[in-house]
């Protein structure tokens, strides 16, 4: 991360292709296509790789992508130097995903104060259907 760059403008350039963003996008099948102050969108295609015993998408995708979007919108919100952790996620499960389905993930600031980022997170099927949801608290570090 580029100690220069507020957090939006590092959001920024991740959703413009710009810059090294985090390997776990690789791994998940995810991306960021949208972000704004205090706002975070992520689209995210399951594949085989993130099945369960069963053969359905395994919920630890859902959680994943949301932990993410809500994490990068707390981040859109950091001043350079500036980090933030996740403290705690609750993530509520709504209908199962399908291997191959784009999702849209969109998280959003509820509040921040000078040490904790609080947000939450909405994935959506791509018939615009919310197939989970999230809360998220976020434990910031600013830079001395």
């Amino acid at each position: 991360m580029s100690a220069k760059m507020s957090g939006l403008e590092l959001m920024q350039s991740f959703v413009a292709g710009e810059g090294r963003a985090a390997s776990i996008g690789t791994t998940m099948g995810m991306r960021p296509v949208e972000v704004s102050e205090g706002f975070a969108a992520f689209e995210a295609i399951p594949d085989q790789r993130h099945l369960n015993p069963m053969g359905g998408v395994h919920g630890g995708f859902a959680c994943t992508v949301l932990d993410s979007v809500t994490g990068c919108a707390v981040h859109t919100m950091l001043e350079a130097g500036a980090t933030y952790g996740t403290v705690d996620l609750a993530v509520k499960m709504l209908r199962p995903l399908r291997v191959g389905e784009t999702y849209r993930a969109e998280g959003k600031v509820l509040n921040m104060s000078a040490r904790l980022g609080v947000s939450e997170g909405s994935m959506y099927d791509s018939a615009g259907k919310l197939v989970a949801h999230a809360t998220c608290s976020c434990l910031v570090t600013r830079a001395k």
